[in-house]
C-alpha cells in the first residue's frame, strides 16, 4: 500500500454520514452493536426497546440518540404509532426484536405457533407496510432470522421461519422498490440473549465453537453490525439473504 493509498483509507468518508438509522431492538446485543457501528459511520440513530429501562436509557446517552421509544414491536397498533411519529424521511430500519421459539411443533399450541411465526414473519410485513412511505428511496429495511439447517427435535418453528424468510424478503424487495429489503440469517451469536437461553451451558458452547468453527472464534455482535452497515451503505443490495455464522454451516 502506498502512502497516498494509506492516507486515503485513513481519511475515507464515513459510509452513513448524514443518514438516519432506526434500530428496533437497539438497547442491547446485535441492535446496540449495529447502532454503535452506524453512529461511528456518521449516522444519527433512533433506538427502541421493549421497555423504557436503564439499558435503553444508557444506550441513548452513549450514542447521543435522536430519540428513543419503548413498545412491543409485535403489536401492530404500537408499531404503527411508532412509525407515524418518526421524522420523515429516514434512511434505514433494522429490526432485531423477536426472540427464538423452541419446542416440538406438534406439542406447541396454535397460539404458540402463531407467536413463533408472528415474531419474525408477520413483524417483517407490518414493519414494511409502515415503513414504505417513511424510508428514503435507496434506503434499507433490514431484518434478522435464525440460520437454516437440518431438522432437530425442538427446532421446528425456528427452521420454518428460517426457510420462509428469504422468500418473504425477496417479495418485499420487489413490492417496496426502490426501498431495499434484505435479511441477515445468523448462527450462534454471543449476545446477552444467548447467555440467558444457555445459562450454565454458555461457556461450554463457546468452547465447542472455538474448537470447531473455521474462523476459530465465536461470532460477536460487532461482526453482525459490520455486515449490517455494509448492507445499508451498498445500494446495489436488495432482496438477498446474508448468512453469518463463522462457517458453522460447513461443519457436521
Amino acid at each position: 500500500m502506498t502512502t497516498a493509498t494509506a492516507a486515503s483509507a485513513t481519511h475515507r468518508k464515513p459510509e452513513l454520514l448524514g443518514q438516519t438509522v432506526v434500530m428496533i431492538g437497539g438497547s442491547s446485543g446485535i441492535g446496540l452493536a449495529t447502532a454503535k457501528r452506524a453512529r461511528a459511520e456518521g449516522a444519527d440513530v433512533i433506538l427502541t426497546g421493549l421497555r423504557p429501562d436503564d439499558a435503553l436509557h444508557r444506550a441513548a446517552l452513549e450514542l447521543d440518540a435522536l430519540s428513543t421509544a419503548a413498545f412491543d414491536a409485535n403489536d401492530p397498533a404500537e408499531l404503527g404509532r411508532f412509525f407515524a411519529g418518526l421524522p420523515t424521511p429516514i434512511d434505514h430500519v433494522m429490526i432485531t426484536a423477536g426472540g427464538p421459539h423452541y419446542g416440538r411443533l406438534l406439542e406447541m399450541t396454535s397460539d404458540e405457533l402463531r407467536q413463533a411465526l408472528g415474531d419474525h414473519l408477520l413483524l417483517a410485513v407490518e414493519a414494511s407496510r409502515n415503513a414504505a412511505d417513511r424510508v428514503r428511496p435507496g434506503g434499507t429495511l433490514l431484518f434478522m432470522s435464525p440460520e437454516g439447517g437440518h431438522p432437530v427435535l425442538g427446532s421446528g418453528a425456528e427452521l420454518t421461519v428460517a426457510s420462509a424468510f428469504p422468500a418473504l424478503i425477496a417479495n418485499l424487495a420487489v413490492e417496496l422498490a426502490p426501498v431495499r429489503v434484505n435479511l441477515i440469517a445468523a448462527g450462534f451469536i454471543d449476545t446477552p440473549l444467548s447467555a440467558s437461553l444457555l445459562g450454565g451451558q454458555l461457556e461450554k458452547r463457546r468452547d465447542q465453537l472455538r474448537a470447531t468453527l473455521p474462523i476459530g472464534r465465536v461470532v460477536e455482535p460487532a461482526d453482525v453490525a459490520a455486515l449490517a452497515v455494509h448492507i445499508m451503505s451498498n445500494t446495489a443490495l436488495t432482496g438477498a439473504t446474508y448468512t453469518i455464522d463463522g462457517g458453522q454451516q460447513l461443519i457436521a
